[in-house]
C-alpha cells in the first residue's frame, strides 16, 4: 500500500470534502425539501371598520402566487402587496403557492369588516329613496 492513504490529513480532508458536498446537495434541494412557503404580516388586522385593505406577506421557494384565483406579481425577494376591497362580513382570502416541482401550498385567512354605524346608516338610507323613486315611477307608467 502506498504511505499516503494511510494518513490522518488526508482521511480528515477527504471527510470534510464530503461534507462540503453533501452541505451543497442540502442547499440546491431545500426548495424541493421545504416546498413553497407563504407568510402574511401581523400587520393584517382580523376585524377592519374600512372596506379596503393592504394585504402584505413574504414567499420562499414559489413559481406562482394566486389571490382568490387571480394571479398577483411578487418581487424577487419573495415579497407581495395586494390591495383588496372586503364586502361587509367575514372575508375568506385563499392564498395558493407553485412552487418550480409542483408541490402546492395555501394559506387563508379570514378578515371581519365592520363597518362603523355612521357608514352603514349611509348606505341603508339610500337603497331606500331609490326604491321609493322606481316604484313610483313604475306605478306612474302603467296610467300613461
Amino acid at each position: 500500500m502506498l504511505p499516503y492513504r494511510d494518513s490522518r490529513p488526508t482521511r480528515i480532508l477527504l471527510v470534510i470534502f464530503a461534507l462540503i458536498i453533501l452541505g451543497y446537495a442540502y442547499y440546491e434541494a431545500r426548495g424541493l425539501l421545504f416546498g413553497p412557503m407563504i407568510s402574511i404580516s401581523s400587520q393584517t388586522a382580523s376585524t377592519v371598520e374600512t372596506p379596503y385593505v393592504l394585504i402584505q406577506g413574504q414567499t420562499n421557494h414559489i413559481a406562482s402566487l394566486k389571490v382568490d384565483g387571480e394571479p398577483i406579481s411578487v418581487t424577487e425577494t419573495g415579497a407581495f402587496a395586494e390591495p383588496y376591497v372586503l364586502a361587509p362580513g367575514v372575508n375568506r382570502i385563499v392564498f395558493d403557492a407553485v412552487d418550480k416541482y409542483g408541490n402546492a401550498t395555501q394559506k387563508v385567512i379570514e378578515i371581519v369588516y365592520a363597518p362603523s354605524a355612521t357608514s352603514s346608516a349611509g348606505i341603508g338610507i339610500i337603497p331606500q329613496a331609490s326604491s321609493t323613486q322606481s316604484s313610483s315611477s313604475a306605478a306612474i307608467a302603467p296610467t300613461q
